[in-house]
């Protein structure tokens, strides 16, 4: 009977390794596939004075072909979306994407950033703000952000509001509402750094005024309906504006530069 059974070992064992030298066979009987090689032309962010037509400076492409062992130029067969839909006479962010596919028909792709701006504008309200809780107003009935502040015990004072200048009059901002959702009520504690934030998109005249471009908040995926009466004031380094969310809540937002 041991005999027997050492036997049935050692077959099983050899049926295993058999086994496996047929699966590792299987995973080096594989073949290499090869991707376009994109270089797009001009600058990756490219600026557009606001009413000047914008004009593509378009991509090279190169790939190796696997039968002539040869590297090809495969220009032509760039595909190009996007760079129709740049506004010149519309300032914001515009993306012009090139893609072309490789030896085995798996897409390679770049994406250029176009800003349309006004070259102009020389005012810069680029800075990080603390909110101010007292003159920063909430709903219908104008209640200070402090007394909110107070009752849910997150914070007293919201800080680190940041405006960061991507081009001339255009500005980057991460939380749009003044720290109301992720400081106030505590989004960012309890859901995670960032998820109460509005982000978006603010564009600067020389004269101080402020005008949305665009903005989106992680919670709901969605954006401000407006912001209006925005105005920077360079002497005191303090941003105003009033805003809309979801048609039914309104602010007045009141920020001061601290660095």
């Amino acid at each position: 009977m041991k005999k027997i059974y050492l036997l049935g070992l050692l077959t099983l064992g050899m049926l295993t390794l058999a086994s496996c030298s047929d699966s590792n066979d299987e995973l080096t009987d594989s073949r290499l596939t090869y991707y376009a090689e994109l270089t797009m032309e001009g600058d990756e962010f490219m600026i557009v004075p606001v009413g000047t037509e914008f004009v593509d400076p378009g991509c090279k492409g190169q790939l190796y072909d696997k039968a002539s062992g040869e590297v090809k130029d495969i220009t032509s067969q760039i595909v190009v979306s996007g760079a129709d839909e740049v506004d010149p006479n519309t300032m914001g962010f515009y993306y012009v994407t090139y893609s072309a596919p490789g030896s085995d028909g798996y897409m390679s792709s770049v994406t250029r950033t176009v800003c349309v701006c006004d070259p102009t504008v020389t005012l810069d309200m680029a800075g990080t703000y603390e909110t101010d809780m007292n003159a920063s107003l909430y709903g219908a009935s104008k209640t200070p952000f402090a007394a909110y502040a107070a009752n849910y015990g997150y914070t007293s004072q919201c800080v680190g509001i940041t405006f960061k200048r991507l081009a001339p009059g255009f500005f980057q901002v991460n939380d749009l509402l003044g720290g109301w959702y992720e400081q106030i009520r505590g989004f960012g504690a309890q859901y995670g750094a960032g998820m109460g934030m509005m982000t978006g998109y603010v564009s600067l005249d020389n004269d101080g005024n402020i005008s949305l471009i665009s903005s989106n908040i992680r919670a709901w995926n969605d954006g401000l309906d407006y912001i209006k009466d925005g105005v920077y004031d360079a002497e005191t380094g303090t941003i105003t504006y009033s805003l809309s969310y979801s048609s039914q809540v309104f602010m007045d937002i009141v920020l001061h530069k601290v660095q």
